[in-house]
């Protein structure tokens, strides 16, 4: 979404806050699982046509985790291992960003993501043009009226535990999207899955994907102010550590089609990374205590009275330390007739909270029902993908696939 401070103040916050009591209500109870102490709470925890990333294999025990096979698969796009880790992932030669689903790598590089180096990465841009709103001859709804963003409670462990950010570097530098901590319904109770935007981890039809993506759940956990952060810890910004995407995958739509504004892949604009911890061996649901299931029922925007969207907005006038949310009755943007329609809501927040999840209430749970992608340069609404049967089958895949490793 586009990085341009959002103008208009929210017409009708009251009644979307009123509609929206239920969904914190139940966001809230579903993170309490959290507490604290994560290391001591989580030993309380109860054990029991996509793209996808290419089997690494098992740990090879040396050194920043690398798994066995990887240093294979990257000697075979004519990348040196040791090189890679000294810095070589910087080399974006347009012919060794890979970008077909098995070519994915991203072996951890530990120590990497320190923290000035999480607060300094930009947010990843996505805006929709005019021209693409234009273009529309689906069913599209009124432009909803601008809610404004509201801060998360803190701590966010206690809050909202499954958000967190996801960190990537791109050929422009470190950048920064949101995500969610997902169940895994073919290992319950020890997820290792992270939903986002197939944006924050794929350039889409003209590039690749991206390099060292990480996700950081509860990411500055107390909200504090940068002038508190100045010489903060790395357990300060990540209180449960930092998580590596050991696999990957997105729609084939978005590799395909995705473009920086969106473009025939927005529709499609979903991911699921699974992750390992970069220190440490609890699965990432024990170590957080929480995780949402994914609604992958696509429900009409015309039959849900709310969803929220959460993330982490890091452009102006945001700074991207904080965790933020929206709660807004959803409409429809279409943006093609052979596109399946997205979901639309009022809302503030800029980039960086692309990727974040949406969530609704259904039969008193709250789960993930679809994830920011696009939104318009004057940060008034936001709109995400319904999450149907070609993004439950991407799930699937990689949960029976790599959940269990």
């Amino acid at each position: 979404m586009r990085s341009t401070p959002g103008s208009a103040a929210p017409r009708r916050g009251r009644r979307t806050a009123l509609a929206a009591a239920g969904l914190v209500a139940a966001l809230t109870l579903t993170a309490t699982a959290c507490g604290g102490s994560e290391q001591d709470e989580a030993d309380t925890k109860p054990g029991g046509g996509t793209s996808e990333a290419a089997d690494a294999g098992g740990t090879d025990g040396g050194g920043g985790g690398l798994a066995a096979g990887l240093a294979n698969r990257l000697k075979e796009h004519g990348i040196d291992v040791d090189r890679w880790k000294d810095g070589g992932w910087k080399d974006w030669d347009e012919d060794k960003w890979l970008s077909e689903a098995k070519d994915f790598v991203n072996p951890v590089i530990e120590g990497l993501w320190e923290p000035e180096r999480m607060k300094s990465a930009k947010e990843a841009d996505k805006t929709v043009s005019t021209k693409d709103a234009a273009a529309d001859q689906g069913a599209t709804d009124p432009e909803p009226a601008p809610v404004e963003a509201v801060a998360e409670e803190k701590p966010y462990h206690e809050n909202a535990a499954p958000v967190g950010k996801v960190f990537f570097d791109s050929p422009e530098g470190s950048m920064v999207c949101s995500g969610t901590v997902v169940k895994d319904v073919n290992h319950p109770g020890k997820s290792n899955l992270v939903w986002t935007a197939g944006h924050c981890v794929h350039a889409g039809g003209s590039g690749g994907w991206y390099r060292n993506i990480a996700f950081v759940p509860s990411y500055n956990d107390y909200g504090k102010s940068e002038a508190e952060l100045a010489n903060a810890t790395t357990t300060e910004m990540a209180p449960y550590g930092t998580w590596w995407a050991d696999w990957a995958a997105t729609s084939d739509q978005w590799i395909k089609g995705g473009s920086e504004s969106g473009g025939d892949g927005a529709a499609y604009d979903y991911s699921v990374l699974h992750v390992k911890p970069e220190q440490g061996g609890k699965s990432l649901e024990e170590t957080v205590g929480a995780a949402l299931e994914v609604d992958f029922s696509a429900p009409s925007a015309t039959e849900v009275s709310s969803m929220g969207a959460w993330g982490y907005p890091a452009a102006a006038p945001y700074d991207g330390l904080e965790m933020f949310k929206c709660l807004d009755r959803p409409g429809r943007l279409s943006l093609s007739p052979s596109l399946p329609t997205m979901y639309r809501i009022g809302c503030t927040m800029t980039g960086g909270s692309s990727g974040g999840g949406w969530f609704r209430v259904v039969d008193g749970e709250t789960k993930l029902v679809s994830n920011t992608s696009i939104g318009p340069l004057e940060n008034t609404w936001l709109a995400g993908p319904q999450l149907g049967p070609s993004a439950e089958a991407m799930y699937q895949n990689m949960s029976k696939t790599y959940g269990g490793q």
